[in-house]
């Protein structure tokens, strides 16, 4: 029978949650120096979630109310940027606390065997790689982590339970979780068997009638992943944890639980889609997708209302944001983009430029909502540019610990709480090796960038936008501002450091 929101009869044998005490290191920081103890931290982030997809963002469509709630209690960020246009480099960026100029991830990049076959996982984080998780485990965390990882096989290094998370529950591999009814999950180094009959992630049906009963299965991970967290809360209530949720929605393919599909109007849907941007087809899929966010939206409910029901809610502090922006098109549909998704129909972007995999504002810009009872001033808005980098050194100040050196990015506490001179970044960086070779670049409201550097011949011009009168980047200033330009080339030179992995030569910059 397929039940997508059932709890599988599975989960009574996965086990329980092993969280092994640790003694706190000493050197409190300034940030919580007055807290008896330290706060439990829950990082929320959203997969391909749009700029413009909820409703505290001026999403008009779609439902996001838990989350909506979040920014009423406590300070949504208007100017904050992800690690990177895609998924693997943002995660190692959000990570590892430095930007892609830096990271040993800059890209999304398969494994493959000795023979050139590709394996469960992706390019993975060194032994030598430090990660928040890390830093908190040492300082007395539980750490546990639930979704998609996308920074390295079960048995590599880069494996999340081999970069300080006790527990992992989810997707190893970014391709897998293209699947909502996958054929197995990983509990840290073991692989769990979860449907006998999975969905493929990716399929076509030019012909005949679409429907819900062909591309569902028995066990839906999305459920199974958030059962597991808030079993980690559970276990972890009497002393401090750091939970980190990478939920896989709204990345597609397009498979949320049919009741909620059905809460949307039959009128968004005129044709079904048949796969042929990639992935698997859906009988409503503007629907599926609205349904994907509500989806998600609920299990952030889920999760805020086991803080309540455990009197967690008053020490915890909850961020929430997204790993890029949107899904982008593809020539193949005038309307649906990849995996049937109509980001123009809900304006995903909200005027932004771009999407996934572009370093333009709709690529990624995206939500970050930050509440913390007592800290964090209800309702509050700040329009500090911030990104990725920055949640490292921010989370480290908040627990207490030590911010650990040479990271790329600044602790946002004093705009979070209030008090303190916040400094602002002389610069932001992204070097991003996919999608043709891209760089940009902010110098306060300015923003400079290139594209086409990967590619055969020459590559683009530089462009130059100023952010803070033209925030859809529509008004090439380059011609006008070559001083910009050369300051972003400086930039470069001393914050990208080579990578054979994921090499991206720039004229100019590249010594």
């Amino acid at each position: 029978m397929n039940t997508p929101y059932g709890l599988m009869r599975r989960l009574a044998i996965l086990g329980a949650v092993a969280a092994a005490a640790v003694t706190v290191r000493g050197g409190q920081t300034r940030a919580a120096e007055s807290r008896p103890n330290p706060p439990n931290i829950v990082f929320i982030m959203a997969d391909d979630l749009g700029w413009g997809e909820l409703g505290c963002y001026g999403q008009t469509k779609i439902r996001t109310p838990h989350i909506d709630g979040l920014a009423r209690e406590g300070m949504r960020f208007t100017q904050h940027y992800s690690g990177s246009p895609v998924c693997a480099p943002s995660r190692c960026v959000l990570m590892t606390g430095l930007h892609t100029g830096r990271a040993e991830i800059r890209n999304n990049k398969s494994q493959t065997d000795a023979d050139g076959q590709r394996i469960e996982g992706q390019h993975p984080l060194s032994a030598d790689a430090q990660t928040i998780a890390e830093v908190l485990k040492k300082a007395g965390y539980a750490t546990g982590a639930f979704g998609k990882w996308g920074l390295g096989p079960a048995d590599s290094t880069g494996a999340p339970h081999r970069q300080g998370f006790d527990l992992f529950f989810g997707y190893i591999c970014q391709s897998m979780a293209h699947s909502y009814y996958p054929p197995h999950l990983w509990r840290n180094d073991e692989r769990i068997p979860f449907n006998a009959n999975p969905v493929p992630g990716h399929a076509e049906q030019p012909e005949g009638p679409v429907r819900y009963e062909d591309w569902t299965a028995e066990n839906y991970a999305p459920a199974a992943m958030l059962a597991e967290a808030v079993k980690f809360i559970h276990a972890n209530k009497d002393r401090p944890f750091f939970l980190y949720l990478p939920f896989i929605e709204p990345h597609v393919a397009l498979q949320p639980p049919r009741a909620l599909v059905e809460t949307y109007p039959d009128a968004w849907d005129d044709r079904p889609y048949r796969g042929q941007c990639g992935y698997t087809p859906h009988p409503r899929p503007r629907a599926a997708y609205a349904a994907l966010i509500t989806s998600l939206d609920n299990h952030v409910g889920t999760i805020l209302r086991t803080l309540e029901e455990l009197d967690l809610a008053d020490n915890t502090l909850v961020v929430f944001t997204s790993d890029n922006g949107p899904t982008h098109d593809r020539p193949a549909d005038e309307v649906f983009g990849v995996g049937g998704v109509d980001t123009a129909f809900f304006n995903s972007t909200a005027g932004l430029r771009g999407r996934k995999g572009s370093v333009y504002g709709g690529g990624i810009r995206v939500p970050l909502i930050v509440r913390w009872p007592g800290r964090v001033e209800p309702g509050s808005v700040s329009g500090f540019p911030s990104y990725f980098p920055d949640h490292f050194p921010t989370l480290c100040e908040a627990a207490g610990v030590p911010v650990p050196e040479n990271l790329s990015g600044l602790s946002l506490l004093p705009t979070i709480t209030g008090h303190g001179g916040q400094p602002a970044h002389e610069a932001m960086v992204w070097a991003f090796l996919g999608y043709r070779g891209q760089v940009a670049v902010r110098l306060g409201d300015l923003k400079v960038l290139r594209q086409g550097l990967a590619q055969k011949g020459d590559p683009g011009p530089w462009e130059v936008y100023d952010l803070a009168r033209d925030p859809n980047e529509t008004t090439d200033l380059a011609a006008e501002r070559p001083e910009v330009i050369a300051r972003a080339e400086e930039v470069l030179r001393h914050e990208l450091t080579p990578n054979p992995v994921f090499p991206l030569a720039i004229p100019g910059v590249n010594r």
